[in-house]
């Protein structure tokens, strides 16, 4: 790419007159800078990102890869039918980390501004696409957890040439670009030298009182058997996860079996695998005791984790349509 200059014109008033006076700085309502790039973008790329502070120019640089999209909603309907199908709606609201299935039967218009951030990435995954002002609406949690999501998804359905604009240094590891342009040095990175974070999320037994805290957010229901054993998981110093266990009898078996009862991850944390994760991690602790652990799940996402891992087994109905859900059970 040649070098892009960049010329912003202002009409100058009395203002700008008396304070550019007192400086002693010819100002004639005219900002020049040029951004030369050292290196030349691939032709074919999955992830682009320009990166710098807030008037550095990277939006008009943003420019010269396309326009950004116009999302248009409609507020009479919900936002999976916003989508061309019901495996892309399902695919791509996953994507983002927008998992909470009661949320997608509502309008763009009632959501959070975590959520509505997500919906309108997933409006955006496609070739050519350019962004601008990247995560700059939500907190840092959403804005990790939807960059990892957006580099799985990208990579894994090979979509090219996506470019983002951001002033938030904190997603790239996250993100993964295959290269950045900041804008404060003019200078390009490669992907290699991000390392991707770990995400080491701690489990502890905790009481029944704790899923208040996550109760709304389980979709199909705020109950919780008083018998179950529960699980907080923490991540960072913060509460992120639960988990519950109940016993499961079966009567031509001679282990102790047990199933999982509820699992929640809070949404600003959705999308970067720490359900399928947890739930794994409470499986296993139960093998330990030798017990055998049950699961079930009617979640895309998890249950295409569970039915690619060494770790699960599937059952006899295992991704069988059974009452009115398609649900994806499996023993550990």
């Amino acid at each position: 790419m040649k070098d892009i200059n960049i010329n912003i014109k202002v009409n100058k008033t009395k203002i700008d007159e008396e304070v550019f006076e007192k400086f002693d700085y010819q100002f004639d309502g005219t900002s020049n800078f040029t951004h030369n790039f050292h290196f030349r973008t691939p032709q074919d790329f999955n992830i682009g990102v320009i990166y710098g502070s807030s008037g550095s120019g990277k939006s008009t640089l943003l420019k010269s890869f396309g326009n950004q999209k116009k999302i248009d909603w409609d507020n009479t309907k919900s936002v999976l039918s916003h989508f061309k199908s019901s495996d892309e709606a399902i695919n791509k609201l996953s994507a983002v980390g927008f998992n909470s299935i009661p949320s997608w039967g509502k309008p763009r218009n009632v959501l959070s501004t975590g959520e509505g951030f997500r919906v309108d990435m997933a409006r955006q995954l496609e070739d050519n696409t350019v962004i601008d002002e990247f995560t700059s609406v939500v907190n840092r949690e959403t804005a990790k957890s939807c960059s990892l999501s957006l580099n799985k998804y990208i990579r894994k359905n090979k979509i090219k040439n996506f470019v983002l604009a951001t002033c938030h240094d904190d997603i790239l590891e996250w993100l993964q670009p295959d290269w950045i342009y900041n804008t404060d040095l003019a200078k390009m990175e490669r992907r290699s030298l991000w390392q991707r974070p770990e995400v080491l999320v701690e489990l502890l037994p905790c009481s029944y009182e704790v899923w208040s805290l996550f109760s709304k957010h389980h979709y199909l229901t705020s109950n919780l058997n008083k018998a179950s054993r529960c699980w907080l998981g923490i991540w960072n110093d913060k509460p992120v996860g639960f988990v519950s266990a109940i016993s499961f009898p079966q009567p031509m078996l001679k282990e102790k079996c047990w199933r999982e009862h509820r699992i929640v991850v809070l949404p600003d944390y959705q999308g970067i695998g720490i359900g399928s994760r947890i739930s794994e991690a409470i499986g296993e602790n139960f093998r330990k005791e030798n017990c055998r652990y049950y699961t079930k799940t009617v979640h895309p996402q998890i249950g295409s984790y569970r039915n690619l891992s060494l770790k699960w087994r599937g059952t006899t109905f295992n991704g069988q349509i059974r009452n009115y859900n398609s649900k994806s059970s499996k023993s550990i």
